[in-house]
């Protein structure tokens, strides 16, 4: 045992000098990092592996093309979205005095518009046509014992001026003629007022008709004179911004044509109802009255002079000769 022990020991030294490189080599291989050379390249994750023929390149490209269109869509939609910088708000008065010669009469329509639309806001206020204190007036007049005293109504009238007094005055003064003396009289002095009060709503009428007109002939103009200089344009200009300039520029009469005949429109349609209101209001009124002076049918004669005397006493109507 002890000859064969020295042996097993130099044996067993030597196995283990000629592994420990191999063990050095292997330690040194898992802690150091391996060199630049030793890592072999392959296809990475990230990058797409070369086609190996033209078919699958041709392939390739247009999925990538197809992945790319919705990206390009959101883009786009996203920079419409969003207000374009370059662009520029429009200046209303300076397009308004580009708008060429035919301006002044719409400029003129809308000053007559204005101007006729206010005298006629004051004109047809009620007490301007129908007071209410004429109406009381005349309601306690004709309650009162006796009947209705048509001095005392006249009076109450010239109190009150008015486009009512002014028909009810008329048929004042008709009062002991035969009633259909009276009726004509009545209507005849309530035509006249009426055509006095729809004497400036005309006016607001004409204006909605002709101002559009001339908007439209100033833009048929303005379109003449666009395509006129961008069909003299030199070779190589603009034609298409140049035209788009001119179009948009004529079109400013007919935008300021319609922006004053339409509330033209509105303001004569709703001064001719309230005069129509207003006249039959009158007309209810004047029912009232007229049983109340059929009474005095060939007795009595209303003038402006017993109006004036009230203590003196009414002139009894004569009758008619007749003829032998």
């Amino acid at each position: 045992m002890n000859d064969t022990s020295p042996a097993v020991h130099r044996a067993a030294c030597l196995l283990a000098m000629a592994l420990l490189p191999l063990v050095l080599l292997g330690v040194a291989a898992v802690l150091l990092p391996q060199p630049a050379f030793a890592q072999q390249p392959g296809p990475q994750p990230d990058e797409p592996a070369p086609p190996d023929s033209f078919d699958e390149a041709i392939a390739e490209a247009e999925a990538a093309l197809s992945a790319e269109e919705p990206a390009a869509e959101e883009q786009s939609e996203a920079e419409e979205g969003q207000p374009a910088e370059a662009a520029e708000k429009i200046n209303i008065l300076e397009l308004l005095v580009r708008g060429g010669h035919l301006m002044w009469p719409i400029a003129f329509m809308s000053l007559l518009v204005v101007t006729f639309g206010g005298e006629r806001l004051l004109g047809l206020r009620r007490r301007k046509i129908l007071p209410p204190e004429l109406v009381s007036g005349l309601g306690n007049l004709a309650g009162q014992q006796g009947g209705l005293d048509p001095r005392k109504a006249y009076k109450l009238c010239q109190q009150y001026p008015s486009a009512a007094a002014s028909v009810i005055k008329t048929m004042l003064l008709k009062v002991g003629r035969p009633h259909t003396e009276v009726e004509h009289a009545v209507s005849e002095a309530n035509d006249r007022e009426a055509a006095r009060l729809y004497s400036n709503v005309r006016w607001l009428a004409l204006a909605a008709g002709i101002t559009p007109l001339m908007g439209l002939l100033g833009t048929v103009w303005g379109m003449i004179q666009a395509f006129f200089a961008t069909a003299n344009l030199p070779t190589g200009a603009n034609k298409a911004e140049h035209l788009a300039q001119g179009i948009y520029v004529a079109l400013v009469t007919t935008f300021a044509g319609l922006s004053v005949a339409i509330p033209a429109a509105v303001l004569a349609h709703l001064f001719e109802g309230r005069i129509q209101k207003l006249f039959r209001e009158l007309d209810e009124t004047l029912l009232g009255l007229m049983p109340q002076l059929e009474r005095f049918e060939g007795r009595m004669r209303v003038s402006r002079d017993s109006v004036e005397r009230p203590d003196a006493a009414p002139a009894p109507q004569q009758p008619a000769a007749t003829p032998k």
